[in-house]
């Protein structure tokens, strides 16, 4: 039985659009162990220095929030868009914002099963913008734009999803701590080890093929980087919202 919310009909969908929406796919069911949490956390900056995060036999040893994400990656690249993700629209794929929310801490290792399902289909003139749900114990909500896909002449602003959509503009005063951290050259060789495997982030001549000098790093990754300094300075938090852009990550919390 669906356990996601009667959220997806909308009369300004397409027909094609309208039919992807119909689709349900199988249920998808995730297994990870501890050795899986060691490579995110150092995937996204943790260093020998963060036992907590590193080191399987440390008494705080734990994922890092953020760690929720990679639960989503075979769900959603399974749902059947309606234009079939190609290895020409692949290239053309940018991942544009994400959505995560858990209910309690994540586990060191464990096994989920997601639910998936189409949630929105954009016009975003040069590209579409297309947002995918995934959840069952922990919801992401990821949105990716396709370049050159835009302009089929459809809606261009989204529904209120609540914290999903929510503006949150940062308070007009000085913020309460700021860490600023620089990735690295092989930031995105080892990210792509916990399941984003888009040849756009290691490959230059399929990253060429999209339009870019060189493979770019994931936005993900630069979520879990940005997670890991709110919790570093704030402590545990429930939900997290991002959109990407740029190389050195300023956090300003």
């Amino acid at each position: 039985m669906s356990k996601l919310p009667d959220i997806f009909t909308d009369p300004e969908d397409s027909q094609l659009v309208a039919d992807a929406k119909k689709d349900k796919p199988e249920d998808h069911e995730f297994t990870y162990t501890e050795r899986d949490v060691i490579l995110y956390n150092l995937g996204v900056g943790a260093t020998a220095k963060d036992l907590q995060w590193t080191y399987e036999s440390h008494d705080e040893f734990a994922a890092l929030t953020t760690f929720g994400v990679i639960l989503q990656f075979a769900a959603s690249s399974e749902l059947n868009a309606p234009w079939g993700l190609n290895h020409a629209v692949q290239a053309k794929l940018l991942h544009g914002e994400q959505y995560l929310a858990i209910r309690s801490p994540i586990p060191t290792e464990g096994h989920f099963v997601n639910e998936t399902r189409l949630l929105e289909v954009l016009d975003k003139g040069k590209a579409a913008s297309v947002t995918t749900i995934v959840e069952r114990h922990i919801r992401n909500q990821i949105t990716v734009f396709i370049r050159g896909a835009g302009g089929f002449g459809r809606k261009r602003s989204g529904k209120d999803r609540g914290a999903a959509t929510a503006a949150n503009t940062p308070p007009k005063r000085q913020p309460g701590a700021v860490i600023e951290e620089k990735t690295n050259a092989s930031q995105a060789a080892l990210y792509r080890l916990s399941g984003d495997y888009n040849p756009l982030h290691i490959d230059s001549s399929f990253a060429a093929i999209g339009g870019f000098d060189q493979p770019i790093l994931h936005g993900l990754c630069f979520t879990g980087i940005a997670g890991k300094h709110v919790l570093q300075s704030f402590g545990a938090y429930k939900d997290i919202k991002v959109s990407f852009s740029g190389e050195t990550l300023i956090t300003e919390m």
